[in-house]
């Protein structure tokens, strides 16, 4: 499951020429939806769970309308849910939605790898190698979370080097998805993607063998759908605990 870049908050920065310099409401706002986006990415916020405005904008010390400008970015995004006299909610995937998200996956990774394999340079394929190995070091280490972040970002990573940027931002948005369906369908293996398959696949765009390239992500993404586990799951709705260390994060706005 994959993940956006983390937002800069750079308050102090100069617009470049032509740039409209963001308030600091709005730089707040994004901060939040990028913490709630990573707690998504690490499973570590459920499908289903209530997002009460009051209880984000104390965790976050950050005005309500901060708190509503995220939660509406976020529901653009089809991440959080708005129902009507009753609050935000993180989204929770129907196994419909499920099926059509990988579904759509296979069709825009198809894509990823096939131009992968025909144009990844020498240092592309440094770069995935690299990422490979930061999984394995997560992995080794029990990181968990940062293991579930890494090994979504895998995809972004190609995605990133196959150079269509459209590509890239439908395939960010599925990752995200996929992280919701895999919280509310997976299996207590915590993550659908697994890094050996991310290693094959490597050897595959490395080598410029296409057609192998292509077998491999399809039968990923077959197995990733396989294990999902079709369950009624009770979302956490501990926020204060799910968001505890945003107080050492917490950038200072003016």
């Amino acid at each position: 499951m994959g993940a956006k870049a983390s937002v800069a908050l750079d308050v102090g920065r100069r617009p470049a020429r032509g740039e409209t310099r963001k308030s600091s409401n709005q730089e707040a706002g994004e901060w939040v939806c990028q913490e709630i986006m990573d707690a998504i990415l690490e499973q570590r916020l459920a499908p289903g769970t209530k997002l009460g405005e009051e209880l984000l904008g104390e965790i976050f010390n950050v005005s309500r309308p901060v708190v509503r400008w995220a939660l509406n970015k976020l529901t653009h995004d089809n991440v959080v849910e708005l129902r009507p006299h009753r609050g935000a909610f993180i989204a929770r995937p129907t196994v419909e939605h499920a099926q059509h998200v990988f579904e759509a996956r296979r069709v825009i990774e198809q894509a990823v790898v096939a131009a992968c394999a025909e144009k990844a340079s020498r240092r592309d394929c440094e770069r995935i190698r690299r990422h490979i190995e930061m999984e394995n070091d997560a992995a080794r280490k029990e990181q968990r979370g940062r293991w579930i972040r890494l090994t979504g970002e895998y995809h972004l990573v190609l995605s990133a080097i196959c150079g269509n940027e459209v590509l890239h931002r439908f395939l960010e948005d599925l990752v995200t998805q996929t992280s919701l369906i895999i919280a509310l369908y997976g299996n207590n293996a915590g993550s659908i993607c697994c890094s050996d398959d991310h290693a094959h696949l490597a050897n595959a765009i490395e080598a410029g063998d296409k057609a192998e390239a292509l077998r491999l992500i399809n039968r990923h993404l077959e197995d990733c759908e396989a294990n999902l586990q079709i369950e009624d799951q009770n979302p956490d709705e501990d926020l204060r605990s799910i968001f505890s260390h945003v107080t050492l994060k917490q950038p200072t706005l003016s």
